[in-house]
């Protein structure tokens, strides 16, 4: 039998949260959607809530403004089910722009491993 994502990281939180951001960095919009639970809320300044795996798949393919990028992450606190990061993000733009800034991203996760809702901060404008 074929193990899911989070089958295998449904015991380490953090772990979820790494791949989380491996995937989007890597552009595997696919891999990622699925570390997402089916109803899972994504909120992000300046977008609407972002809500289950066809809003999470239409997100990151056609209304994230960011077009390729790296995430660097300089703390990851678990406690049970949530898990805080704190980071910077360096990348480009859609419109060719270079951009860095600082994040903030907030994690709960189901008992089964999968996220069920993040909240992303940042120190300047919406990205």
């Amino acid at each position: 039998m074929l193990s899911s994502p989070a089958d295998t990281m449904a015991g380490n939180p953090a772990r979820t949260v790494r791949d989380y951001y491996r995937q989007v960095d890597a552009g595997n919009i696919r891999a990622l959607v699925d570390l997402f639970a089916p109803d899972a809320q994504y909120l992000r300044p300046g977008y609407e809530p972002i809500v289950g795996h066809e809003g999470l798949e239409r997100f990151y393919a056609e209304e994230r403004v960011i077009e390729s990028g790296l995430h660097s992450l300089d703390r990851l606190i678990v406690s049970g089910p949530h898990v805080a990061v704190h980071g910077e993000f360096r990348g480009r733009l859609k419109n060719g722009q270079d951009t860095s800034l600082r994040f903030a991203d907030f994690f709960t996760l189901t008992d089964g491993g999968l996220i069920a809702d993040r909240q992303t901060f940042f120190d300047s404008p919406a990205v």
